[in-house]
């Protein structure tokens, strides 16, 4: 977490909506911007974020299988490979100490840092680091630099190593090359081409500009944000705003990482670990740092901040503004970070680069570290804001004399608060790939048991599918209580999903848009059944209720379109088990709560986004297409599938029945749409001449009429000849969906 603070000050956020030309007329350079949709329309529904599940944009054939490559590397050899890098310093970019430890770790921190536990998105997977928006963000100065040392390791190694794994594991290597013990580290996070455009990193236009937008009344973070300040990893380090305030730099601190479901104790174990290590670096306080990488001349060929200031590296490198070491001994692990904090007095002072950072007082003082760079020379170690207010507050200062009393406890903290931070969006322990995966699943990787009885077969599976026909269970509550489990599902760090039937256990059980008094009748008929066909056998075969729920979603549909006139055969690939109560945690969960659900039409409570700008993004976090999110929204209201079994957008006079009738009724000029709430969530849909109420809807269902993208699809389902391809669509849609989080069957 070295050098979060940026002295680069300029950059526009929104600087790529348009694309400029440059020309010349009779000598005269003129630039010309071409606007894009989105400029002409900046209210338009963004669909794009679905695209990037149409079709890999990489260059990847369809056979390549990341893990089976990752799996052929010889570890070791990487391992050594990035350590030569790392202690071989270049002039062209030369090493503090004459080690690259810390550098790695900021970049490895960086990467991983990114996560924020309300959507999952953001963290390390994808290497989304060399990627705009974040390869350019003021916090990640001179990071590209760490990028260009690895080169050499990624060249070798190429496709089996992505570089979203080579900067994490640089990270690891770089803390044990320094002496620490790591927990652990797993491979598998595969590589994107292209930056996550489904992220939102807050509603500033300017970077390192924090506005009162980004907190709720409270004055916390917004969901689904994560840091405090744009282009900043975590919280501005001078303080909030710039200032070093100690009590409001604690309660960011908390706050944000809160968001990547870190407490107290973890959060102080970070940041004194990764603080044990390195320097910050503000040499000059001028205006001294070039265009980020993305506003780079072409001839920089992607490395961006060039340094103006005397050789513009070394001793002259401007990073964060801020400059020193924190510890006498920058590249070893030791206690010396948390001595010299609780040990010692600090004062505000404004440091060489122009920023606050906080020195010692009195007549004892830390020892002096080596210069980074001039033999003989010495620097006083020196303090954040964000240090000195973990000192501050008291229930932050009790964990670092814990440490202090515990330097074992210390070590083992900072090495499990570490694993989880590079790790926590990779999902369960079964992704995870190498020969230095712990054996211990943690809490946080939600774990499911291993199934200790023999899976339902072809022959069983038939005889549930009766068991559940002959049940009471409507369609509509079979369908409802299989998509509130499976789509729990995000892709972004790979939580929720129907294995583990967590929809039985809290918070789950309890959420508004799950009907708890509905579920808790269907997951009743549903363990009768279970225990009825589990008492019946006289072998170990078994049935849990995760499959079972999916099993009894799955008939429903095919029962719907049976009715309808087609024969559609959903795959059923058994195998999910149940979770307990004991391996959930509840609060890590509670995030997974959706604030709306256009798939049921659920429209929640109080938020900020439009309902259907919600719909897409639970639909992109679904891995779902624009075609697949208009197939499943159809589908679902002919089922009657709706929360509350409201009448809403189910245009049907067939509930149940899986016909194109959604569409056809949305797409016909009979009708007229009626705004009939203040804030236009609720319409009707009334007879153009005699003014008749025919249907009730939402903007969930209106959106398919209105966004020209959607009404393009809905016109293919909602032809005469279309309904066929719709009720298969749906089907395929659905599986997918069910299956999100079977990563056994991959």
């Amino acid at each position: 977490m070295t050098d979060d603070l940026p002295s680069s000050r300029t950059g526009d956020a929104d600087s790529d909506d348009a694309d400029d030309a440059l020309t010349t007329d009779g000598g005269e350079a003129i630039r010309h911007t071409h606007k894009s949709n989105r400029d002409w329309w900046p209210d338009q529904l963004d669909l794009e974020i679905l695209d990037r599940h149409a079709g890999d944009i990489g260059p990847m054939d369809e056979d390549f299988d990341y893990a089976e490559e990752f799996e052929n590397l010889d570890f070791e050899a990487v391992k050594e490979d990035i350590e030569a890098v790392m202690t071989s310093s270049q002039d062209w970019w030369p090493a503090d100490y004459g080690h690259y430890g810390p550098l790695f770790i900021r970049m490895a921190w960086h990467s991983a840092g990114t996560y924020r536990t309300k959507d999952g998105r953001g963290g390390a997977s994808g290497g989304h680091q060399r990627l705009p928006p974040v390869n350019s963000w003021p916090d990640n100065v001179n990071l590209d630099k760490a990028r260009r040392l690895l080169w050499p390791v990624k060249r070798k190694y190429g496709r089996k190593l992505s570089w979203a794994d080579l900067i994490v594991l640089a990270g690891n290597v770089a803390l044990e090359s320094m002496g620490f013990e790591t927990f652990g580290f797993a491979g598998g996070r595969e590589d994107d081409f292209k930056g996550d455009d489904a992220v939102d990193w807050g509603p500033e236009a300017d970077w390192e500009m924090t506005s009162e937008e980004r907190f709720d009344e409270e004055g916390r973070l917004k969901h689904p944000l994560g840091n405090t300040v744009m282009g900043l990893i975590y919280v501005n380090p001078e303080g909030p705003n710039g200032e070093p305030d100690l009590e409001g730099s604690a309660t960011n601190i908390r706050d944000t990482f809160s968001h990547m479901a870190m407490n107290d104790k973890e959060t102080v174990a970070l940041i004194a670990g990764g603080h044990t290590f390195g320097k910050v670096h503000g040499a000059d306080s001028g205006d001294n740092l070039g265009p980020e990488p993305e506003a780079a001349p072409m001839e920089k060929q992607g490395l961006g901040w060039e340094n103006s200031f005397g050789e513009g590296k070394g001793p002259d490198t401007i990073t964060s503004g801020i400059e020193g070491p924190w510890t006498s001994a920058p590249t070893q692990w030791d206690m010396g970070y948390v001595d010299n904090l609780l040990d010692y007095e600090w004062e505000a002072h404004i440091g060489p680069g122009g920023a606050w950072q906080w020195r010692p007082v009195g007549d004892v003082l830390p020892d002096a570290a080596p210069d980074a760079h001039i033999p003989d020379e010495v620097a006083e170690p020196m303090m954040l804001t964000t240090d000195v207010a973990l000192k501050k507050d008291p229930d932050f200062r009790a964990v670092l004399e814990e440490f202090q009393e515990d330097p074992a406890e210390f070590q083992a903290s900072f090495a499990k608060a570490w694993y989880k931070l590079i790790h926590r969006d990779m999902g369960p322990p079964e992704r995870f790939l190498g020969p230095e995966v712990p054996e211990e699943t943690m809490l946080w990787q939600d774990p499911i048991p291993d199934a200790d009885y023999d899976i339902v077969g072809e022959e069983e599976v038939a005889e549930l599918e009766d068991l559940i026909v002959e049940s009471d269970l409507s369609i509509a509550e079979r369908v409802k209580t299989a998509w509130a489990s499976a789509s729990t599902f995000r892709h972004s760090d790979k939580r929720g999903g129907a294995n583990g039937a967590r929809i039985r256990l809290e918070p789950q059980r309890s959420w508004e848009v799950n009907e708890p008094e509905q579920l808790e009748s269907v997951l009743a008929t549903y363990e009768e059944m279970q225990a009825a066909f589990n008492d019946s056998r006289d072998d170990d075969v078994r049935v849990s209720l995760a499959d079972l729920i999916v099993l009894g979603g799955n008939v429903a549909v095919e029962q719907a379109a049976a009715a309808a006139g087609y024969d559609v055969d959903i795959p059923f690939e058994p195998g999910r088990t149940d979770a307990t109560q004991d391996q959930t945690d509840v609060e890590s969960f509670e995030v997974l709560e959706p604030d709306a659900d256009g798939f049921r039409n659920y429209l929640g409570g109080d938020y900020e986004p439009r309902p259907e700008e919600l719909l897409v993004d639970k639909a992109e976090l679904l891995s779902l297409t624009a075609p697949e999110m208009t197939a499943l929204v159809g589908g679902m209201r002919t089922l009657g599938a709706t929360y509350g079994d409201s009448d809403r957008g189910v245009f049907t006079d067939e509930p149940g029945t899986l016909t194109n009738d959604f569409f056809v009724n949305l797409l016909g000029m009979d009708d007229e749409w009626v705004p009939v709430s203040d804030d236009e969530r609720l319409f009707e849909i009334r007879d153009r001449e005699t003014g008749a109420v025919e249907w009730e809807a939402t903007r969930f269902d209106l959106v398919f009429g209105s966004n020209s993208r959607l009404r393009a699809i809905s016109d293919v389902y909602g032809a005469d000849d279309g309904e066929e391809q719709f009720v298969h669509d749906f089907a395929d849609a659905w599986h997918k969906v069910m299956t999100n989080d079977r990563f056994d069957l991959d």
